[in-house]
């Protein structure tokens, strides 16, 4: 039975979970984009450009109300990293409060109230939520887990670099997968092998095969939320949580993983435009000496907010990028003529230049020009791209899980 599943894509940017999901059974229902910082919300008008304005809402998430959100199979989406600690818990209320403006009660609301809770969830941040805070490693996450745990989920994670599967962008981010407990992947889960799972039988493990030399560390989330925010790891040293790992009825089990792929790798040199690049992405003989002072190694010697002296030392980077390798990860401030440590330089037949918009969706595996709109500056383009995801990766676990779910859930 190949049924569309349907989808609710939170913190939608430009829609890379979207392109990703909607290129094998999958079917987004709305969308929510809002910039708390910015006037004109730019990346919902590229959003709305390229899929539609119908069941697109650029409203703050936390005022959404709930009903007005339709029932759905999967919630999506790469919400901010945050404090998700809990401050208090409510009088008279089966809920719990975070922080006011942590984006990530925004998608605990929805799975608190909704009466048709999804099926799944598939969520997508930066690797350190697997290690912050810096005085309680881990707290976060455990936060999160419990959270989803007590919302009657089971969750999948690992942090996936791009990169490493052949993708063109050196790009590290954390993925998990949530399954509800009225799921039969819910039931297998609980019934697995848990080790089996991660390696080899969950969705992630066939989307993105690993190779492990570890055991299988086993981690209770005692408490709660409350409990955990307070307590949890308190000594701080070192996170439990490593960068696979599956939550099952409140006990996590967590293993290192390497990549294990064997495939094509694509480089930075295959993505780039051919005598199409204007002379504004050229670099200035006048501003080469800035840009490789920035790019060389340097020790600065640096005051503190005490007024305590200290030496700042960088290391020297590969300028201009090495084209026969994937590239670094794209920051937000990759747009702009002026020079910078971070932003990419690669070497063409005309001289030293910074990489085009087009270029920047490569990298992420967007369509080329799928930014492009008018009112949208190629530096916005390229914060845009600074902020997205790498769709190749949405796209295979977007396939992975469907066919988890097509063939024992509709069996």
């Amino acid at each position: 039975m190949e049924e569309k599943l349907k989808v609710v894509e939170l913190f939608a940017g430009v829609g890379g979970f979207r392109l990703g999901l909607e290129k094998s059974n999958y079917k987004v229902v709305w969308s929510n984009q809002w910039e708390p910082l910015t006037k004109t919300q730019h990346a919902s008008m590229v959003y709305e450009a390229r899929f539609g304005e119908e069941n697109h809402s650029n409203q703050d998430i936390a005022t959404v109300p709930t009903d007005k959100i339709p029932d759905h199979d999967l919630l999506c989406g790469g919400f901010p990293c945050q404090d998700y600690s809990v401050a208090t818990t409510l009088q008279n209320s089966k809920g719990l409060k975070g922080k006011k403006g942590v984006l990530w009660w925004s998608i605990h609301r929805i799975l608190e109230e909704k009466k048709n809770k999804p099926k799944y969830l598939f969520l997508e941040n930066v690797d350190r939520l697997l290690k912050s805070p810096a005085k309680q490693r881990g707290r976060d996450f455990a936060v999160m887990l419990q959270s989803l745990n007590e919302l009657g989920y089971a969750v999948e994670w690992r942090v996936i670099n791009a990169a490493d599967y052949g993708m063109p962008q050196r790009r590290r981010r954390i993925f998990f997968i949530g399954y509800h407990k009225s799921t039969e992947a819910y039931k297998r889960l609980q019934k697995s092998k848990k080790v089996d799972w991660l390696l080899d039988k969950g969705t992630i493990a066939k989307a993105f095969p690993v190779v492990t030399t570890n055991s299988i560390l086993e981690v209770e989330l005692k408490g709660n939320l409350v409990e955990i925010t307070n307590n949890f790891n308190k000594t701080g040293k070192q996170s439990p949580f490593q960068n696979t790992g599956l939550l099952v009825n409140g006990k996590v089990f967590t293993i290192k993983t390497e990549p294990n792929f064997d495939g094509r790798f694509t480089v930075l040199g295959d993505i780039l435009q051919n005598g199409e690049v204007t002379d504004d992405f050229f670099i200035d003989d006048n501003d080469k000496h800035k840009w490789e002072y920035l790019k060389g190694s340097k020790t600065i010697e640096r005051v503190s907010s005490e007024g305590h002296r200290y030496k700042y030392s960088e290391g020297s980077m590969i300028y201009p990028d090495a084209l026969d390798n994937a590239s670094r990860t794209i920051i937000t401030g990759e747009g702009g003529k002026s020079p910078s440590r971070f932003k990419h330089v690669v070497a063409s037949d005309r001289g030293l230049r910074r990489l085009t918009p087009i270029e920047l969706e490569r990298l992420n595996m967007f369509p080329d020009n799928h930014t492009k709109l008018d009112g949208i500056t190629d530096t916005k383009r390229a914060f845009f791209m600074g902020n997205a995801l790498v769709v190749g990766v949405i796209e295979k676990i977007g396939v992975e899980l469907y066919k988890q779910i097509n063939q024992f859930e509709y069996a």
